[in-house]
């Protein structure tokens, strides 16, 4: 089991971003974690090592990056996977067949997928509620229930949960509140202040924040807890490899200086657009048109680089999306570079067509990640790509 140093709460957040978890290579005194290439350990004697034996089950640099997340998360516990749809899935074994859980209807479409097609094979059972709602959470639980995810904003529709109320609420019932916090981040968000008991991210996205590695990461404060899922995490074996743990945890580094540039170009772009194809389009916490405005300044310090924006048709859509030259045609988020994605045929393509027409979710949606490049030029790009 991962957990962070007595010492990596008391201090602030951009220390932590890059210290937490962390201390010099006793060898020669690196200041940068080592990437770690082992597969396993020399044994000092039979029964006797350095707390290191086969690298599924423990590997340095991905020690170093659990303690971090953790730390920026204020958590006590940290569980690095492959993916972030590895890391749901290996959340999920925390419980069996017959068990209950309650799911955020507007979830990111891989999430759907295993619940929908893969786990409900297993015997878990799933209802899809809106979670902006914390009655519906309520009245969807049975004694069976045993867990309630949301997504907090979601993916693509920027919803966003009352978080205090959704812990309550699943509280009340006996069961856990696990939150995908990738959007928000540490930086602008912290599920455990409203009662959050698992808090989990693709690490793919802002936490790396360069675009050149996979991961999740799971963030709790329970000791038997995470005492479960660290068994399973070595169990399953769905974890990264050392090097995929240093490029996030290098990444990290710079989240609190990247985070507030994500936000004041998402603030900048989504009041472009609103101005030109109005404030019904565009869907972004940080407008006050939007209807959970609120409530996103209440629960966060920030509301990021995310911006949907609906253009009434696919084809329409295309235009704007095979015209820009700064934001890139390409699923994921959360990178330093400008993306550009159409949902209903990317990352909510595993959703069936009636489900996204329930949701929302329209064949003319388009969602940009704004990255950390100078707003002028994104503005700029949009501006060419909407001039049609």
């Amino acid at each position: 089991m991962t957990r962070i140093f007595d010492d990596d709460l008391q201090s602030g957040l951009g220390t932590r971003a890059i210290h937490a978890g962390q201390r010099p290579e006793p060898l020669a005194g690196a200041i940068m974690t080592p990437v770690y290439l082992t597969s396993t350990y020399v044994q000092e004697g039979l029964g006797k090592n350095k707390g290191f034996e086969y690298a599924r089950s423990r590997n340095p640099t991905r020690d170093a990056l659990e303690r971090n997340v953790a730390a920026l998360e204020d958590g006590r516990h940290g569980f690095a996977f492959a993916s972030g749809t590895a890391c749901v899935d290996s959340i999920m074994k925390l419980f069996q067949s017959g068990d209950h859980i309650i799911c955020g209807q507007n979830v990111y479409g891989g999430t759907f997928r295993l619940f929908n097609t893969l786990l409900q094979k297993l015997g878990l059972t799933f209802t899809y509620v809106d979670t902006r709602d914390a009655q519906r959470i309520a009245d969807a639980c049975t004694p069976r229930t045993v867990a309630v995810l949301v997504e907090t904003p979601t993916n693509p529709l920027m919803w966003i949960t009352d978080l205090s109320a959704a812990a309550e609420a699943a509280h009340r019932a006996g069961a856990l509140l696990i939150v995908d916090n990738t959007f928000a981040t540490p930086v602008f968000q912290r599920p455990f202040a409203h009662g959050a008991d698992i808090v989990f991210h693709s690490t793919t996205k802002y936490l790396n924040g360069h675009s050149d590695m996979i991961g999740g990461m799971a963030l709790l404060r329970d000791d038997d807890l995470a005492d479960r899922l660290g068994f399973i995490q070595n169990a399953s074996g769905a974890i990264p490899g050392p090097f995929d743990c240093w490029l996030a945890l290098r990444g990290t580094k710079t989240l609190h200086l990247r985070m507030p540039r994500h936000d004041e170009n998402g603030r900048r772009v989504a009041a472009w657009l609103a101005e030109r194809v109005g404030t019904e389009r565009v869907i972004y916490p940080g407008l006050p048109s939007h209807p959970q405005h609120e409530l996103a300044c209440r629960q966060m310090r920030g509301f990021g680089g995310m911006i949907t924006v609906d253009l009434g048709t696919r084809d329409r859509a295309a235009q704007v999306l095979e015209r820009t030259r700064i934001f890139s045609l390409a699923e994921s988020l959360g990178g330093v570079e400008s993306l550009i994605s159409h949902p209903a045929s990317m990352t909510h393509a595993s959703v069936p067509p009636e489900r996204r027409a329930e949701l929302g979710i329209t064949e003319g949606m388009v969602r940009l990640s704004c990255g950390v490049e100078d707003i002028g030029d994104l503005i700029a790009d949009l501006d060419h790509a909407f001039a049609t």
